[in-house]
């Protein structure tokens, strides 16, 4: 949950920001209802704070002109690189407060000349970002300790629920956290499994940093880790495909993260995990080689299906 304190201070970072800015709207920044930014407003006055509001549905609130706190000063390329940072953590649900990022752009805004900050603005209501809806919803409470964990080498206490359902108990040195498709990771080496493992943050249960250190591998690759497991974690249907083209050309045509490539006497033997057909069907479909699909049946019929459509297409055209 977010602190009260936290939010009361970012309304006070977006009433320096702003000439005048809205109840409605600043209760949308914040996620919270108009009435609580009320009892905001109210508690910044009875600070001393001279926040002047004005009544009716089109009302909005101001500071006192002149009232001015400290600036940070940032140069022009810092202030644009936080802006476009600060967005990119909003959008893909980074875990990290909505009020402390609107309190963060706040800030930086504040201390920006007219023509930087018109730049700024620019970013916000110009960029759009097509952010898959189906992410792993992360808590702060455990990426902020794991990454200390990761820093420190210390080993972590983890209950972890898989994605059957089932609950486990282990310990487990993090050897580094990875953003993949939505998801967060962490790989490392489970002492339940004696063993490097993969791991969903969002499957994380509860999560406690111990006093027992660990050696991090020097040559250890967290992300060919991560991504070596995600292709082939279980929970969805096991996708095996051989490419009539060779290993180079596959290569430069299948991003590493889309699956492990084998050469073989027949092809080249494309393997993933997916709980979803339809964008590997069209994947499929845009090689330029002979592909045979081995498994699973739901992919050939999803590519039947599609072949019998676009005929169907084909042969209504005029």
């Amino acid at each position: 949950m977010y602190s009260p304190t936290t939010r009361l201070l970012t309304v006070l970072e977006l009433l320096q920001s702003y000439k005048q800015i809205s109840g409605s709207e600043l209760a949308r920044r914040l996620e919270v209802d108009v009435r609580t930014v009320r009892r905001y407003i109210v508690n910044l006055q009875d600070m001393g704070i001279p926040v002047e509001g004005e009544r009716g549905p089109y009302g909005a609130y101001q500071l006192q002109r002149g009232y001015k706190l400290p600036p940070l000063m940032f140069t022009d390329a810092e202030a644009i690189a936080l802006t476009l940072g600060l967005l990119a953590i909003r959008e893909f649900n980074f875990p990290v407060q909505v009020a402390a990022i609107e309190g963060a752009l706040a800030k930086t805004e504040r201390v920006m000349p007219e023509s930087l900050f018109n730049q700024a603005r620019a970013l916000q209501e110009a960029i759009i970002f097509n952010v898959s809806t189906e992410s792993g919803q992360l808590d702060n409470d455990f990426i902020t300790p794991l990454s200390l964990a990761i820093r420190e080498q210390r080993q972590v206490q983890m209950r972890y629920q898989s994605w059957s359902g089932d609950m486990s108990e282990r310990a487990f040195d993090p050897y580094g956290i990875v953003f993949n498709e939505g998801f967060w990771y962490t790989a490392g080496y489970c002492h339940l499994r004696n063993d490097v493992r993969t791991f969903r943050l969002d499957r994380i249960v509860a999560l406690l940093m111990t006093h027992e250190r660990f050696e991090r591998p020097v040559d250890f690759n967290v992300l060919d880790k991560v991504l070596d497991s995600v292709v082939m974690m279980p929970g969805g249907n096991q996708v095996e495909v051989i490419l009539k083209t060779t290993l180079e050309n596959a290569q430069k045509t299948i991003p590493s993260h889309l699956g492990t490539l084998e050469e073989t006497d027949d092809g080249v033997i494309l393997r993933r995990g997916t709980s979803e057909m339809h964008w590997i069907a069209f994947f499929l479909l845009s090689m330029d080689f002979p592909v045979q699909v081995i498994q699973p049946a739901e992919l050939i019929e999803l590519l039947k299906r599609m072949g019998n459509r676009a005929h169907e297409i084909a042969a209504q055209a005029r």
